[in-house]
C-alpha cells in the first residue's frame, strides 16, 4: 500500500511543479490496489505537492471518506463517478490547469497546433452543463458521461479532469492538455492559427506517440526536477 500512497503523492509534486496547483484547490485519485469501490485522494486543504502517506484519505465509490483524517474535496464526485463509469481506469485528475481554463473560454476546437495537440485529435469533449463546482453525484456522473471513453475533458471556464488505467498517463494527459490549450492561445494571440496539423495525420502521431514508457519517463524526469 505504501506504494500506491507514494505514487498519489508523487503525482501531485509533479503537477504542482509544473504550474497546475491552485492553492489548496485541485485533487487527485488512485483506485485502491486491493478494492476497486475504494479510491486513494488528496484531502481537502492542503496544496497537490503537500501529499504524505500519513494525510491521504481513503474514499468510497459513493463518495464517503472511510478513513484518513483530512478533510473530503467536495469535488469528490468527479473522481467515484469517473472511476465507476471506468472501470478500466485506475487514476482521476481534478486542476485548475490556467492555459486550459482560458482556452475553454473561446468556444473553439482544440487543433494541433502543436504535436502535443495530436493527442486529443480523436476529439476532446467539453463539460458546458455549468461552470460551477462538481459538488454533488448528478454533476458526477454527467461529466462522467461527457467524458465517455476519452481520457481528457475540459470544464468550460474551470478546469480539466484526466483519467488512465496509470497514474503516469493520467499526470502527462493533464500536462500535454495545458500544453496544447497554451499553444493554441498564443497561435490565437497572434491572429489565429492558419497552419495546423491534419487531422488524420495527428491521430496517426497520437497512436504511436502516447506510449507508456514514455508516460513513467515524462513522470519521473519531472519527479527529478522536483526533488523526487
Amino acid at each position: 500500500m505504501d506504494k500506491y500512497r507514494k505514487l498519489l503523492a508523487d503525482a501531485g509534486r509533479v503537477l504542482a511543479h509544473e504550474g497546475q496547483g491552485d492553492y489548496v484547490a485541485g485533487h487527485v485519485s488512485l483506485r485502491h490496489p486491493d478494492d476497486p469501490s475504494l479510491f486513494l485522494m488528496k484531502p481537502a486543504g492542503i496544496g497537490l505537492e503537500e501529499m504524505t502517506d500519513e494525510n491521504i484519505i481513503t474514499v468510497d465509490i459513493e463518495g464517503n471518506k472511510v478513513s484518513g483524517s483530512g478533510g473530503r474535496h467536495n469535488e469528490v464526485f468527479i473522481h467515484s463517478e469517473v472511476l465507476r463509469a471506468r472501470p478500466e481506469c485506475q487514476a482521476v485528475i481534478h486542476t485548475h490547469a490556467i492555459y486550459a481554463v482560458v482556452f475553454s473560454s473561446l468556444g473553439k476546437q482544440l487543433q494541433a497546433v502543436s504535436n502535443d495537440g495530436a493527442f486529443f485529435a480523436n476529439g476532446l469533449p467539453v463539460f458546458d452543463e455549468t461552470t460551477e463546482l462538481i459538488i454533488d453525484q448528478a454533476r458526477g456522473k454527467s461529466v462522467a458521461r461527457t467524458l465517455g471513453d476519452k481520457g481528457a475533458l475540459l470544464l468550460r471556464n474551470h478546469g480539466i479532469v484526466t483519467t488512465a488505467t496509470t497514474m503516469e498517463e493520467a499526470v502527462w494527459l493533464a500536462l500535454k492538455l495545458n500544453q496544447s490549450c497554451h499553444a493554441q492561445l498564443m497561435a490565437e494571440w497572434a491572429g489565429g492559427p492558419k497552419l495546423v496539423g491534419d487531422p488524420q495525420q495527428a491521430k496517426v502521431k497520437g497512436s504511436y506517440a502516447a506510449r507508456p514508457d514514455i508516460f513513467r519517463g515524462t513522470f519521473n524526469y519531472v519527479l527529478r526536477r522536483c526533488g523526487g
